[in-house]
């Protein structure tokens, strides 16, 4: 019997990582789950996972520390004995204008953003080589395409996040790896705020579907990338964003 693929997803306690998580656990692959901080959040969500049928591995680790990202590949490996998909979500995006920035703010938001899937994509790729088979996904958003305000920091990790899965689809679509970027638009996740549903009203005024677009539909555009099926889609940027961007 075919050994079940194991999918490692930063970022997936919550909101799209969380419904990306589930996603693969009903489509019949291990996760690791990892998140920032909110070990409840990504216990919650390997709870979840594991009723769908799914093992699980969970971790919490600072991406902006290559040492932890390292530590959570290893983990990983340990665990499973193999990550054939990697799903680099987490990110951060702070707002700062140019000249608010400090060195040490730019090098973290470099690091989780682009950094950390660099360091995955070196410790991971090795045994997806063995395996003659991988998925690699990375995460951008419509302002990656049309630049972040007051964001230079983070515009530039998300092109990176883009430009990196480019050069490893020249460099290993040969050896049945793909790596793709996901670009969300506008999707709805839990808010609590007068301010926050003012927010989300307006923003689905100004998208041409006149809605938000959710977790899950971010979910099964991923589900297609690392299937079987998704395997001649590789180098792309694709975006998912009720016409708001085109």
């Amino acid at each position: 019997m075919t050994p079940k693929r194991t999918a490692l997803i930063t970022g997936s306690g919550k909101n799209i990582g969380r419904a990306i998580a589930l996603r693969l656990a009903k489509d019949g692959m291990n996760l690791v789950i990892h998140g920032g901080s909110d070990l409840d959040a990504c216990e919650q969500t390997a709870r979840e996972a594991e009723s769908l049928g799914a093992q699980t591995h969970v971790t919490v680790g600072d991406l902006s520390n290559r040492s932890e990202v390292k530590r959570i590949s290893e983990e990983a490996l340990q665990t499973f004995g193999r990550v054939d998909v990697l799903i680099h979500n987490a990110a951060t995006r702070p707002h700062q204008n140019l000249f608010e920035i400090s060195d040490e703010e730019w090098d973290r938001v470099l690091e989780v953003n682009l950094g950390a899937a660099f360091q995955f994509c070196r410790l991971l790729i090795p045994g997806m080589l063995e395996q003659q088979w991988g998925r690699i996904l990375t995460f951008a958003g419509v302002n990656a395409i049309r630049g972040y305000p007051n964001s230079p920091h983070v515009s530039v990790s998300k092109h990176g996040a883009w430009g990196l899965v480019k050069a490893l689809s020249r460099d290993f679509a040969g050896q049945g790896i793909t790596a793709n970027t996901i670009s969300p638009g506008a999707i709805f996740t839990k808010r609590t705020s007068a301010r926050e549903e003012e927010f989300i009203n307006r923003q689905a005024s100004e998208v041409p579907a006149k809605r938000l677009g959710t977790p899950e539909e971010i979910a099964s555009m991923v589900a297609h990338l690392v299937s079987e099926e998704g395997a001649y889609v590789t180098g792309q940027l694709i975006q998912i964003n009720g016409g708001g961007a085109m």
